[in-house]
């Protein structure tokens, strides 16, 4: 019989020893999650899950790995993976980003990238362990007895939720289980299933990457076509604006090859720096591509082409574009709200508060729209309906100057008796 064997303790004097430590290791998870809340900062707010190892398998491990240590103290064994959280994100992107923000909060041991080492025939989830020292302020309020181990560490995992997803269940099909060499179909299986997953990841982050582009190039649009909509309102005259000479080269080959996506993302950076025309080109070259696009997608291209036609003073071809929108997606409010812009721009106030009315109809939580009634209502000398949609407006959060002039304005008019 093996002397170092027998010396070690009996397992159950281990598991009651084991055991004893669960409620500081409890309050030390507790506390580690609540400090990583605090410290992780992503557009989605990821999953966290805390684990304290099972007894089981801290004494398989420790029997494993460290049977000379166990019997040579009677300490508690410490293991790097006894205590872990898992950090769960939505996206590939997300994993750096995270990875980061634990290094900058907590003095990091280690760090293992499991599963880079793998080749694309094998099966095998892919999972960053970062081994973290445990934080002063995260240690148990009262001194826990007995002593916790000078080396503890938790584990931070940080995973997407498809990684997670196959590690789990890789755990209970592969972990737990012994493969023979008549398993071969199987890890086939395993392995396509674990590359359709990461596949899966991938495209989710090209979405995710195409989704953050779109809207960096719509929000610089928009703000333009505002901007071109108060100058033009602040313009008594109502006149046009000097057009801009646009010098830029023009790859149509090319552009015919683009996808729809692409085409998009096109059309919406010429309009952003101010290459209209060519904004205007790619807008209709969508409008006629083959396969149709559907009619909410055809819907939101009219809507920008009546922007771009707007941008260059082209009011009745975007006023067209506009209706063409609504009439594709009835419920398209902003179109309503850009046709009655270009109807007050027009100095058509009537019409414009009815495209007003009908944008708020649909989505009544737009502040912009009832300054821009009240801007109409005024024009109209309609100026107790104004000053109630400068009220509304500035319940909804808008405060810049010009809805506190146009209150001022109001405001004389009230005290002049109207």
């Amino acid at each position: 019989m093996d002397s170092k064997n027998h010396a070690l303790p009996h397992k159950r004097e281990m598991q009651k020893q084991y055991e004893s430590y669960v409620p500081a290791f409890s309050e030390i998870l507790g506390n580690i999650e609540s400090l990583l809340k605090q410290t992780i900062r992503l557009s989605s707010n990821p999953t966290y899950k805390t684990r304290i190892k099972s007894f089981g398998s801290y004494y398989k491990k420790v029997l494993r790995q460290k049977a000379g240590e166990a019997a040579e103290s009677s300490a508690l064994v410490a293991l790097t993976d006894m205590i872990g959280i898992r950090i769960i994100c939505p996206f590939v992107e997300d994993l750096a980003v995270v990875e980061r923000q634990v290094q900058g909060a907590f003095d990091v041991r280690e760090i293992e990238r499991k599963g880079a080492e793998k080749s694309f025939r094998e099966f095998g989830y892919e999972s960053v362990h970062i081994l973290v020292a445990i934080p002063k302020e995260c240690m148990p309020k009262v001194s826990s007895s007995p002593a916790l181990p000078e080396n503890l560490v938790c584990e931070i995992q940080v995973r997407t939720i498809l990684q997670d997803a196959w590690a789990e269940v890789e755990h209970e099909l592969v972990y737990k289980s012994e493969f023979n060499p008549f398993d071969t179909p199987l890890r086939r299986k395993l392995a396509a299933i674990n590359a359709s997953l990461s596949l899966a990841d991938i495209i989710f982050q090209e979405i995710r990457d195409y989704q953050k582009r779109l809207q960096s190039e719509l929000g610089t649009r928009r703000n333009t076509f505002y901007e071109k909509a108060d100058e033009l309102s602040q313009q008594l005259s109502g006149g046009a604006a000097g057009a801009k000479a646009q010098e830029s080269a023009r790859q149509e080959d090319s552009a015919v090859q683009e996808s729809i996506d692409d085409l998009v993302l096109s059309a919406l950076h010429e309009h952003n720096v101010g290459n209209f025309e060519r904004a205007i080109e790619i807008y209709t070259q969508i409008v006629h591509a083959s396969p149709k696009p559907s009619d909410v997608v055809l819907s939101v291209i009219y809507k920008h082409r009546g922007m771009a036609y707007f941008a260059q003073n082209l009011y009745e071809e975007a006023l067209g574009d506009f209706r063409t929108s609504i009439a594709l997606d009835p419920k398209s409010f902003r179109s309503m709200y850009y046709e009655g812009i270009v109807c007050s721009v027009q100095d058509r106030h009537r019409e414009a508060v009815e495209c007003f009315d009908r944008s708020l109809a649909v989505n009544s939580f737009q502040s912009h729209v009832y300054y821009r009634r009240a801007l109409s209502l005024y024009s109209l000398g309609e100026y107790a309906a104004a000053m109630a949609d400068v009220n509304s407006a500035m319940r909804l959060g808008m405060e810049d100057e010009e809805v506190k002039g146009l209150k001022s304005r109001l405001v004389q008019k009230f005290d002049m008796g109207m």
